[in-house]
């Protein structure tokens, strides 16, 4: 079914209960808006900026969107994109475009005015809805990007260049449009991460939204009565279709602006969150808040909280124990997947098996996973090939790449580019991305398997592993090294400890250095290795 019938159930059923809470503990004060749909209260600077909205107030939201859309003369197939930072209308939105048959084309918002340019074209792009902190990257391609393509824009202020959306939308009919979806029909285009030249779009169905959502509410049992915790941004497969499993089961999901650790727990406290879905450096900073006894759990009321799952990128081990030792009765899991495979949970540990911390886990809920040798032929039980996966929710195509997609694509099999092997329990073990293995005289080199070893160190943060060129062994392991707030570590204390590995495995250089993540968390390695690459061919040149 298309995934718009759920939330026109949740309509029916639920409809005078919250659907979504935006908090933003950031705004310390909020003007009362003049626009009859967001009339707030004036908030004052002790109490955080928060609004939120009923399943039916979302749905007649999206009801309006679409109404609009289409008196704008959209039809089903065009691309409706979305620029915005996490809000209460970005969803609304979202699923307005769905109801009429368009497909939903999401913007990473860290897209400079190039990418943004790029990808309007790239997918086909008529109308784009985005929020204020783009005006300036949108303000200096408008002229190039505004010939037959209407700009919307969401927020106070509208600059002159765009349609102002609370105008447009004020009197459209909240009634659903008459528009037939079926699960086949083309509903949105995520893009890949980019981080081997501009993105590619990857295009999904309405199958596999539904796939997303289903599966997350089964992977994690959510209830009506559950509350879900949204921090990543709404444009990336993780955090929509993990709040998809709130959208199945009808329940409240909190949309909050902030990372801190103090916002975090604030939020699960005031709001009763019971699932949280976290990335590795916000988990870890919560721990080292704890550690250092900035933030006490007795401040917080926790005991609700009943599920910490991570994804988005390999988990290091000591953090999940480290995490049981503060929260022995959460549930844990950890989701593995890719954008192409409708985000996360094509694989998942499941959270009766976290004695498996390590692993990614088991196929998800319809999914099906192989591990293959190069010429696509499974390898033995605990040997290292390439994860492969097929399903409900693996993507339709590339977008105008029918050459990528034949690569990535099949017999409809998914080729992930991960390098992975499975135990005699049949769990699989992530060992690094395909193009991130190290090879050094010859040996293959996991950075995982390393980044997960010093992650244990007392004094590391984070922690990134790459291969640095060199004459001899073609290239050596570098380890960039995050050190906590308050500590000191050296390089000759990062060599004793890393004596336990096999001489291969150690790190030859060891770099003290923030380590930079994208917006999901995951590490940005093509950064550091352009970075600590060419900073070590030049040091290799002095050396002569």
């Amino acid at each position: 079914m298309p995934v718009t019938d759920l939330l026109e159930r949740n309509h029916k059923l639920y409809g005078d209960e919250v659907a979504l809470v935006e908090l933003n503990p950031l705004v310390k004060e909020k003007k009362r808006s003049t626009w009859k749909e967001y009339d707030l209260v004036q908030q004052t600077s002790s109490v955080p900026y928060r609004r939120e909205i009923t399943w039916s107030v979302f749905d007649e939201k999206a009801n309006r969107v679409a109404n609009m859309l289409l008196d704008m003369g959209v039809k089903k197939g065009e691309k409706v994109a979305i620029l915005m930072f996490n809000c209460l209308e970005w969803l609304p939105i979202y699923f307005g475009i769905l109801k009429t048959g368009a497909i939903a084309v999401l913007f990473n918002f860290r897209f400079d005015s190039d990418e943004i340019k790029y990808c309007l074209d790239l997918a086909d792009v008529s109308v784009l809805f985005f929020g204020p902190e783009f005006i300036g990257r949108l303000e200096s391609i408008a002229d190039e990007i505004s010939q037959g393509r209407l700009l919307i824009y969401v927020g106070d202020g509208c600059p002159t260049f765009a349609e102002d959306y609370r105008a447009m939308v004020a009197d459209c009919s909240s009634i659903a449009p008459l528009v037939r979806l079926e699960e086949e029909d083309d509903a949105a285009i995520y893009f890949s991460s980019g981080t081997t030249g501009f993105p590619k779009a990857i295009l999904h169905n309405h199958e596999s939204l539904t796939q997303a959502a289903q599966m997350e509410q089964k992977h994690h049992l959510t209830g009506r009565d559950d509350v879900f915790l949204c921090i990543p941004p709404l444009y990336h497969t993780g955090a929509k279709f993990h709040w998809m499993g709130s959208l199945c089961a009808g329940s409240k999901a909190v949309l909050l602006k902030g990372t801190t650790p103090e916002i975090i727990l604030d939020a699960v406290s005031t709001e009763g969150c019971t699932l949280v879905w976290l990335l590795v450096p916000w988990a870890q900073e919560i721990l080292d808040a704890l550690d250092r006894g900035d933030v006490k759990m007795e401040d917080y009321k926790l005991d609700q909280w009943r599920l910490m799952h991570i994804g988005a990128q390999p988990v290091p081990p000591s953090l999940i124990n480290h995490w049981k030792d503060y929260f022995p009765e959460h549930d844990y899991d950890t989701n593995y997947g890719l954008s192409e495979s409708t985000g996360p949970g094509c694989v998942h540990l499941g959270i009766e098996n976290v004695h498996k911390v390590g692993a990614i886990g088991i196929p998800g809920y319809r999914w099906k996973c192989k591990i293959v040798d190069e010429e696509g032929k499974e390898v033995a039980q605990g040997d290292v090939g390439e994860l492969i996966v097929k399903g409900p929710g693996v993507m339709t195509c590339y977008y105008n790449d029918p050459e990528a997609t034949a690569a990535s694509l099949k017999d409809g099999w998914l080729y992930t580019g991960d390098m992975a092997m499975m135990d005699e329990d049949g769990f699989i073990f992530l060992v690094d991305r395909k193009k991130d293995v190290i090879i050094s005289g010859g040996e293959n080199i996991y950075p995982v398997q390393i980044e997960n070893f010093l992650a244990a160190h007392p004094k590391v943060k984070d922690v990134a592993v790459i291969g640095l060129p060199d004459r001899r062994l073609g290239e050596i392991t570098g380890a960039i090294i995050s050190v906590k707030e308050g500590m000191h570590c050296t390089g000759e204390e990062i060599d004793e400890y890393c004596k336990e590995l096999p001489r291969y495995k150690r790190p030859k250089k060891v770099i003290f250095a923030e380590v930079p993540r994208n917006a999901t968390g995951k590490i940005e390695k093509p950064a550091l290795r352009k970075k600590y690459g060419a900073e070590h061919l030049v040091e290799m040149q002095n050396k002569g």
